[in-house]
Formats: structure tokens, sequence, C-alpha cells
């Protein structure tokens, strides 16, 4: 069926009406998997790789150009995903290739093959300057692919399901990270061999074999060129707003998942450097893997569970506020306690609560965009709020932890996440 009856006798297009059909398992199959290795190729490095490559070469500034390497990164994907968003909004079915005609999957797979040969030629670099550069024009790429892969869920998915496929597509976040730094610590051995080649490989090679299912077996519901909304530069400049007197919901669930990622952040970015300068474990990036494997499994099971629930008894803001709620505690609890069963007892809080969060949250947002045909857009917006706090965290993590040490970086952390839990109850339109 390609279009859609409403009751004023309009017709709107299958790309434009609000879904009603579930979708299969099949489908949610294919987009989680497709995440997984997004996710894998976008954290990994930022909690292993890049701190490893970036500590060989240049140990004493180590601190600062992390910091400043995951800023640059997170304004590349700042800017880039509105854009990219927009644009896949007004793809037609024109210049389409074989199956490609749809307004996202050609997006999905162009910006994976360049975000992984970007991610590829890190592993080869010998300079900060050089992995900045690189890491900048790789997280553009990877977000470009998010704005598509994200706006599938309102594009394909009922409101009823959406907070139960949010688990399963949002579960890869995670579990991503702990498949990848399985990949990279255990099978590739690095940093233990100082050859990070093979290590970012195993990422980029899956982020595009993997991403082909989806692309392939999946609806993508094309668009007609009458349907289009015109592409300009000013529409491209208004990519990056969306009125908050307008659309007061939207803005306040902006606001809550800025300070939600905020949290995230602030409280990740540092923990290898968390667990060799603090706790002095004996092997960090062991260890590392250890505290995410533990985050991962709760996440898995609160990001499915949480979900489901969340539909059933369709309440999203309750959710989020515990969910945000756990997650402060666990970073108030390494305020205080600066050891190895504290930092695992802090992961086991924080999987708990960031699971529930990225399903329900998600949900939620999806259940204030605006209008269908700005799906993706605005979803960038949203995602200015996921990016743009990495950016600020990177720099923020690296004055408190110099200020104040990791207690300061912790008890800042505890506090952002407290505020956006609380903040979400602004929200009217979702119960």
């Amino acid at each position: 069926m390609a279009e859609q009856a409403t009751d004023s006798l309009h017709v709107i297009p299958r790309a434009l009406a609000e879904p009603t059909e579930p979708v299969t398992k099949t489908w949610i199959g294919t987009l989680g998997l497709a995440s997984l290795v997004m996710w894998m190729a976008a954290i990994t490095p930022l909690q292993v790789l890049l701190p490893e490559q970036i500590q060989h070469i240049d140990p004493r500034g180590k601190i600062l150009d992390l910091g400043l390497v995951s800023a640059f990164g997170a304004v590349s994907s700042l800017l880039a995903t509105p854009i990219a968003g927009a644009i896949s909004d007004r793809t037609t079915h024109a210049y389409g290739v074989g199956h490609l005609r749809g307004r996202r999957h050609r997006w999905t797979l162009a910006m994976a093959v360049l975000s992984a040969t970007s991610l590829a030629l890190i592993a080869w670099q010998a300079s900060v300057l050089g992995i900045a550069i690189l890491w900048v024009l790789f997280s553009a790429f990877q977000n470009g692919e998010y704005a598509s892969l994200s706006a599938a869920v309102p594009d394909h998915v009922p409101v009823n399901q959406r907070a139960t496929v949010a688990g399963w597509v949002g579960m890869p976040q995670a579990l991503g990270l702990v498949v990848g730094t399985a990949l990279v610590v255990y099978v590739f051995t690095y940093p233990t061999t100082g050859n990070p080649v093979g290590s970012y490989l195993v990422l980029a090679i899956p982020l595009v074999a993997l991403t082909l299912p989806f692309v392939l077996m999946t609806p993508d519901h094309p668009l007609e060129p009458a349907q289009r909304a015109p592409l300009s530069a000013r529409a491209l400049l208004a990519s990056y707003w969306l009125s908050p007197r307008r659309h007061p919901d939207f803005a306040w669930a902006w606001i809550t998942r800025f300070l939600a990622s905020l949290a995230i952040g602030m409280g990740t970015l540092y923990l290898l450097y968390f667990l060799r300068d603090q706790v002095h474990y004996a092997h960090p990036a062991q260890g590392l893997f250890i505290l995410i494997a533990i985050y991962t499994g709760f996440v898995i099971i609160t990001a499915i569970v949480g979900g489901v629930i969340s539909d059933r008894i369709g309440k999203r803001k309750m959710i989020v506020t515990i969910s945000g709620a756990l997650m402060g505690v666990a970073a108030l609890l390494l305020t205080f306690v600066e050891t190895w069963p504290a930092a695992m007892g802090a992961a086991v809080l924080f999987g708990t609560g960031f699971g529930a969060y990225l399903a329900v949250d998600q949900a939620l947002i999806t259940q204030v965009l605006p209008q269908a045909k700005d799906r993706a857009k605005d979803l960038g917006i949203i995602n200015i709020a996921i990016v743009g706090p990495a950016a600020l965290a990177g720099a923020l993590s690296a004055l408190l932890v110099d200020l104040g040490g990791y207690p300061a970086l912790f008890a800042a952390t505890a506090v952002v996440a407290a505020i956006g839990s609380v903040l979400v109850w602004k929200i009217k339109s979702v119960p």
C-alpha cells in the first residue's frame, strides 16, 4: 500500500503517514544489527583505541588531547546531523539505484562506507592532529548514518510499539561497546601489541557489511518529487532550529536529552584513565572491559523490559526519571569511593538506569516530533542534544579533573543527571 487515507479525504503518501502496522522481527533485527555495528565503530574508539593511541603519542598531554579530539568530533557531529536529516527528508525516488529508491537507505549505506573509510585510516596516524582530522570526518559521516537510521522508527513503527522497538534498537548502543572492546582487547590484544590497525579494521569492515541486510531487506517508502519540500540554504540553516514557543514539549525533550547525554559523557569519557590513575587497576584496559560487560548486561535487560513495560502501561516520564536517578547515584558512588568494588557497583547502577533510559526516552521523543515530513531533520536537532554535550563534556571533564580530580568530575555528573531526570516532567503531551 503506497498511500493512506485520512478523515479529511486527503491522501497522505506512505512516506509521510503515521505508521499503523507493527513492524516484523526481521525488521527489528536488521535495524538492531545495523545499529550495533554503528555504535561499535562510534564508541569503542573513544573508550579504548583513541585513549591508548593518544597516550602513546603524547603521554603528558593525554587528558587535554583526548578532550579536544572528543570535542572536535562532537562539534562535527552536531553540525552534520540536522543537515543530513534535512536532505534525507527531501530525497525522492529520483536517481534511485535498484532497490534503493526511498528517503533513507541510500544515505544509510553511503554514510556507512564513508565513516568506515575514515575510521580505518586513523590506525595509521602518528600525530594527534591526524587523529583529530579523521575523527572529525568519521563523526560527521557516522552521524549522517545515525540520522537516517533513527528516522526509521517514526517512519515505520506505530506509537504503541515504539518503546519496545527502541529497547531492541537502543540496546546495541551498549552492546556495541562491549563487543567492540572484547574484539579490541582480547582478540586483537590491543594495547598489548601496540599495533591498532587490526582493531580499527575489525570495527570498520562490519560497519558496512552488517548494515547491508537492513538496507537491502527492509522497505524504504519513496517520496514523489511533488511531495518534496524545497531545499535552500535558508532551509538548511533552519535545520538547526525549532521554535520552543511553538513546540514546547519538543524543547523540553531536547533539554532533558541534552542533560542526560552530558551526564553520560562526563561519567564515561575518562574511565580508562580513572582505573589507571586512581583505582590503580593492574590492567586498566581489561578492567574497563569488565565494567563495560557488567553494565551492558544490565542495559540489555532494562532496555528490553523497560520498553515493554512502558508500552503496556503507557508511561514514559516516570521511567525516564527513575533511570536518570540511577545514573546519578552511580556517579555519586564514584565521587566518594575510588575502589574497584565501587566501580563495579557503579556499573550495575549505571547500566540499569541507562538501559531503561535508552528505550523509553527515545520513544518519548518520537511522540513529540512536530511534522512527519521533517522526521529526520527534527531527530537531527535532537541529535544535537546527544552529540553536543560530548563536545562540552570533553572540555568540562578535563577542567573538572584538573581542578578537583575525579571526585569533582563524578559529583558534577550526578548533579547534571538529577536535573535532567526532573525536567522531563515539563513535557505535557506524553504521560
